[in-house]
């Protein structure tokens, strides 16, 4: 670029863009898969010395129609006008960051690892982490030609590989909310989106910088809180930093001291109705940044390495922790490295102090394949429950994935666990076979858990057993039948047992969704279902489940309404039998909002239960309300109000942030605990102000 324009979200006349070749011709998966989009799209893309420039023409012959509904920052894309771009930086066809925006301006952002896969195939491991936050700055205008946006994304926040003139892989969407249109500058097939990042176009003679990247971002925090096990008010203030330095362009230290995570929203309550346990996802910012490089096993069932474990006790409590050190990132062209270094304090009676290590390899291979191996470390100081000698536990485990042409690919992984004291079956192991294309979908799995397989730094939702999976799906998109955009009938058979052939859980699935032009969907299916009970165990306090096998069948029911609307409902529906007796399950979600800056959504989650035992008819339900508004794009209140009918615990988390760069700035959270219900006095009250900030040492 000769001059680097001014970012006001005004390309046109911008001498910034002039003499760039704009990209255009965008492609349409849907509602009409392989047709023009229906509305123009201009991309401009050009670099200075320090950043990447992106401008944004996307023509509208209505601009009154442009619908925006959010505000917040990495607030979902799906539902309002917008437009995305991937960009690999290191051309390996497997890894990449997205950048995206909507008209209201909101920076949106994310890393998506091995093409995002590990979504509702199960198809490996990796993902799309939206809760990556890099900096970067964009600015976007409504006019009488549609709307346009500029992007300055600083190379600093990028990954690339040496080399002065480069090739990045890059591709472009587009969504026209009000057409319910997705349309992408380098096609897809339908089933595919913006991460399949093999298929994605290149942009040529791209010059970045040898990087040179330091950020140290302190931070100071202030708290206050009173009740719970407290008898008085404490006060505690804080400060700690974290640093990233790029080692090269590919590859990246991150350090942390007396790492906080105070403006994270709390953890969704969960009820557990069944004997087997629940998964809480990571939303702590440090440990999700190139989380899915660490990723080996299965998603939320299977992990050999689960970062929750580290500074979080069982009850979900925050544990302080001392610091740490990360390196990851590439070297060379597709080699993929991770090492993790974290140390934590002993709490008395809650855990010892420890110290954790995960190494990771993996290595690239062409057509979406790569290998790998991973090893987990826990070295505990003896202060808890066992003595010193017996406080450790590693995992060692290897994992790959093989693309055959377009559509299918076979995956492996395979596991084994050192614990002191535990001597059995400590090995695991999955294989599957996945074909994916525009018309079908298939699935085939096999796995098993032995009974001491005990990752004690991963997750485990179950042990103790072999497991079969079975999934077949045909995708139908009708020309012209009752508003119909795609039915996808679909079935899927799971069935598990232990060791020495007793059934503990069979699934079987069949189901047809039914999704209509206008954004609304229906899902149809029925469930028949088998619990082979070894031991008995309580389902809520005081009711118990007796050992035996429970044969069932029940209706599941899914209707929701359309999402982008100011209004809309989803409802979850499901009526049936349940270890011998009978189970009505809804879940209805209420969502509303005020053009682009307030929107709430109201949540209940009813279980009504009758059993043939003491006690078997009960409810357990939850409800929810979440509240949101948005000054700017970068000043937020939030609300997050929940109740536990069952236990009677209403709990309230507030937050406001005014964020300056990527995850950044004031933050002032206010969290409080009422163990009595809503008419109680709370139980336990905790206000918290948070200030952080990056400095940029090379800028």
């Amino acid at each position: 670029m000769t001059s680097v324009p001014v970012l006001d979200g005004r390309v046109l006349g911008d001498s910034g863009w002039i003499g760039l070749s704009p990209a255009s011709g965008f492609w349409q998966v849907r509602p009409d898969d392989g047709e023009p989009a229906t509305q123009q799209t201009e991309v401009y893309v050009g670099f200075s010395d320090d950043a990447l420039y992106i401008g944004v023409i996307a023509y509208d012959d209505d601009p009154a129609a442009i619908l925006v509904t959010d505000s917040r920052r990495d607030s979902d894309l799906a539902d309002t006008d917008s437009f995305q771009v991937v960009i690999d930086g290191l051309r390996d066809g497997q890894n990449g960051f997205v950048f995206g925006t909507n008209p209201a301006g909101i920076e949106y952002d994310g890393q998506v690892t091995r093409e995002g896969t590990g979504g509702a195939l199960g198809s490996g491991s990796g993902g799309f982490n939206l809760n990556w936050d890099g900096p970067w700055d964009v600015a976007t205008e409504i006019s009488e030609i549609g709307w346009s946006a500029e992007m300055r994304i600083p190379f600093r926040t990028l990954r690339y590989a040496r080399g002065e003139t480069q090739v990045w892989g890059i591709n472009f969407q587009r969504n026209i909310r009000r057409n319910n249109e997705i349309s992408y500058w380098a096609p897809l097939s339908r089933q595919r989106d913006l991460y399949r990042v093999s298929e994605a176009g290149s942009v040529t003679g791209i010059v970045p910088p040898s990087q040179k990247n330091l950020k140290i971002s302190p931070y100071v925090l202030g708290s206050t809180a009173r009740g719970g096990d407290l008898f008085d008010s404490e006060s505690n203030n804080e400060v700690g930093f974290d640093i990233k330095y790029s080692i090269t362009p590919s590859l990246t230290l991150d350090a942390t001291y007396n790492t906080d995570f105070a403006q994270v929203e709390a953890d969704e309550r969960k009820v557990n109705l069944d004997r087997f346990s629940l998964f809480f996802p990571e939303k702590r910012p440090f440990f999700l940044e190139n989380a899915g490089q660490f990723a080996v096993g299965e998603a939320e069932a299977v992990e050999m390495f689960f970062s929750r474990r580290i500074g979080i006790g069982d009850d979900g409590d925050q544990l302080p922790i001392e610091g740490g050190v990360r390196v990851s990132g590439k070297i060379g062209n597709s080699t993929n490295v991770g090492f993790l270094h974290m140390s934590s304090e002993a709490v008395a009676g809650v855990a010892p102090g420890n110290k954790f290590t995960v190494a990771r390899l993996n290595q690239e291979l062409p057509n979406r394949s790569a290998i790998g191996l991973i090893f987990v470390n826990r070295d505990g100081d003896g202060s808890h429950l066992v003595a010193p000698e017996m406080d450790d536990n590693q995992t060692y485990a290897i994992d790959g994935r093989w693309g055959i042409g377009e559509n299918l690919s076979l995956s492996a992984w395979a596991a084994k666990t050192s614990t002191p004291g535990l001597n059995g079956r400590d090995e695991a192991f999955t294989a599957k076979a996945i074909y994916d294309s525009a018309k079908w979908a298939y699935r085939l799995e096999y796995g098993q858990v032995g009974e001491d397989f005990n990752p004690e730094v991963g997750f485990l939702s179950r042990s103790d057993f072999r497991r079969a999976r079975a999934f077949l799906m045909r995708r139908i998109r009708p020309e012209d039948m009752w508003g119909l955009l795609e039915i996808r009938p679909h079935a899927s058979y799971t069935v598990y047992w232990d060791f020495e052939g007793f059934q503990e859980s069979v699934h079987s699935h069949n189901d047809v969704h039914w999704e209509f032009r206008n954004g609304y969907e229906v899902h149809t299916g029925i469930n028949l279902t088998r619990e082979g009970v070894k031991d008995a165990f309580d389902i809520i306090d005081g009711v118990t489940i007796q050992p035996g096998t429970y044969d069932h069948s029940e209706v599941d029911l899914v209707f929701h309404t359309n999402q982008a609307a100011p209004f809309s409902l989803e409802l979850h529906t499901t009526v049936g039998g349940r270890f011998g007796g009978d189970r009505v399950s809804l879940a209805p979600t209420l969502r509303y909002r005020v053009g682009e800056t307030f929107s709430s959504e109201l949540s209940y989650n009813y279980n009504e239960f009758d059993l043939p035992v003491p006690g078997g008819q009960f409810e357990a339900n939850l409800i929810r309300l979440r509240l949101s508004y948005s000054f700017t794009p970068k000043i937020l209140l939030q609300a997050l109000l929940q109740y536990n009918e069952l236990e009677d615990i209403l709990g309230t988390n507030l937050r406001f942030s005014w964020l300056q760069s990527a995850n950044s700035g004031l933050f002032f959270v206010y969290n409080e605990v009422d163990e009595r219900g809503i008419s109680g006095r709370p139980a336990g009250r905790e206000f918290i102000i948070k200030y952080s900030h990056i400095f940029d040492v090379f800028n």
